[in-house]
């Protein structure tokens, strides 16, 4: 048996998997956010420990017998969180989480340095790492005098499952700090925000062992003590591993809290100016690009919470017939955007409205606005060299066809659906904790779930979205000065 424990923003999940890589059982427990500023949001790393507790207990509950024949543990977890410890390793502030944006004039400020884009392949975005530290150092500094590590959030479990400070490839891409090519932390940028390779973690891959199961723990949950633990990933990377997006030309579209486009890449192809993450992915030896939305199903949930109607009502009420544009357009842009603005202070908008625009026209409207952004990543992802001709769909949102059916209208390239199953970050890590306890091939452990369905781009709506697509383009410069 193999352990995944992944890390959201909302939640963890543990996920068992067998040596066949069928799923055996699952426990959760849920998260909650602070934001106690506009712009702010940030999590007590201390309530990881406890919903990760929690999650065991339920699958020890409901599987005991599998859960101490646990052989590897992997691990996945939320990007770019800046953990802070002490000498002691204890926590000295609360984790600032990945969609936090009071760090936007320190990450300018990064940027202007061109060594951050020519090492790491990327703009400095306000919620990456290392501007969150030049924040702490510029408002908390009797903090920042104090920090001995910096850890991303999946590797503080790690710290409290192993007591060991390392982390992988994936997640520490999204630092500002390391240099992506050479897949090593850069002492020039780490010395650029007043910090040194002491603070950090070591570094392996992420089918690497990366510590080992303490006793203490162990004991509680059944599992041998000094089970390995692997390197894990980053949230989307692990995706990636769970959905077989592990080569070359392999894409998946999420329609999470956050919307992603990830294409693998057999080779390191940065482009910061199309806003394009371009970071290390678990496996060695290999990349890959993302274009990043920070609110996709955030959108719809928005729209959910001011309605008093389910998300899964809302949608309900378009029918399955994908409809043209109504002329209503909406700017998902709830807390700013990544790619290809890089702004974090954008913000949404409707526009179009008229008496007759109904809830029904509102929901269309955001459905089609962040299958639009999505469009947005992909036009990036071709300026950067990856040209995708094929996607496949993971995530929440993906339960709607009809969103989906928008996407591969907006997208122009079919949209396939997997079979039924889980294939999503917890899954990537419990194949990631298998590779490193056993060292079998990360390609053959890796690979892709069946298509249940594809769906293609619906060919008669295509002008109407290509014409709706351009007042999607036209109005951010147009209204950007007065949304900020």
């Amino acid at each position: 048996m193999y352990l995944g424990l992944d890390l959201g923003t909302s939640g963890v999940k543990a996920l068992l998997i067998d040596a066949g890589q069928k799923i055996i059982g699952s426990g959760h427990a849920s998260l909650d956010v602070s934001r106690p500023h506009p712009g702010w949001s940030e999590q007590n790393p201390t309530d990881w420990i406890r919903a990760c507790e929690t999650a065991i207990a339920e699958l020890k509950a409901s599987h005991p017998k599998e859960l101490a024949a646990v052989k590897g543990i992997g691990l996945s977890g939320h990007m770019h969180g800046a953990t802070l410890l002490d000498a002691g390793d204890q926590v000295l502030r609360p984790c600032i989480l990945w969609n936090d944006t009071r760090s936007h004039a320190e990450a300018a400020a990064l940027d202007a340095d061109p060594r951050f884009r020519q090492l790491t392949g990327n703009i400095v975005f306000p919620g990456f790492t290392a501007p969150k530290l030049a924040w702490v150092k510029n408002n908390e500094p009797s903090v920042f005098a104090k920090v001995a590590k910096v850890l991303l959030p999946k590797d503080f479990l790690r710290l409290w499952l192993t007591g060991e400070h390392i982390s992988e490839m994936s997640d520490s891409a999204g630092t500002s700090w390391l240099d992506v090519g050479k897949r090593r932390w850069s002492p020039e940028l780490l010395a650029a925000t007043s910090l040194d390779e002491r603070q950090m973690p070591s570094l392996v891959e992420g089918t690497e062992k990366a510590g080992a199961l303490r006793a203490e723990l162990a004991a509680s949950w059944g599992i041998a003590s000094g089970t390995p633990v692997a390197g894990g990933a980053g949230d989307n990377a692990a995706s990636a591993c769970g959905m077989g997006t592990v080569g070359a030309g392999h894409a998946f579209v999420s329609l999470g809290t956050s919307g992603v486009l990830f294409a693998a890449n057999a080779s390191y192809l940065p482009n910061p100016a199309s806003a394009v993450h371009t970071f290390c992915h678990a496996l060695p030896n290999t990349w890959h690009q993302m274009g990043v939305i920070l609110s996709a199903t955030d959108s719809l949930n928005w729209l959910s919470e001011i309605s008093g109607k389910k998300a899964g009502e809302l949608t309900a009420e378009l029918g399955d017939v994908l409809k043209a544009p109504s002329g209503v357009s909406f700017l998902p842009y709830l807390s700013g955007e990544r790619t290809p603005h890089n702004d974090s202070a954008g913000r949404g908008s409707f526009t179009g409205l008229a008496h007759e625009s109904s809830r029904a026209v509102l929901t269309q409207a955001v459905l089609e606005g962040v299958a639009f952004a999505f469009r947005d990543s992909l036009e990036a992802l071709k300026t950067a060299g990856t040209d995708l001709t094929r996607v496949t769909a993971i995530g929440g949102g993906s339960r709607s066809r009809y969103w989906l059916k928008a996407i591969a209208t907006a997208l122009q390239v079919p949209v396939d659906i997997p079979a039924d199953g889980d294939f999503g970050a917890a899954f990537g890590a419990a194949r990631l904790g298998l590779i490193a306890a056993t060292g079998a091939d990360p390609l053959a452990v890796c690979t892709a779930p069946r298509t249940d369905a594809t769906i293609e781009p619906e060919a008669a709506l295509g002008g109407a979205y290509a014409d709706a697509y351009q007042r999607y383009r036209a109005l951010y410069p147009a209204i950007k000065g007065v949304t900020a």
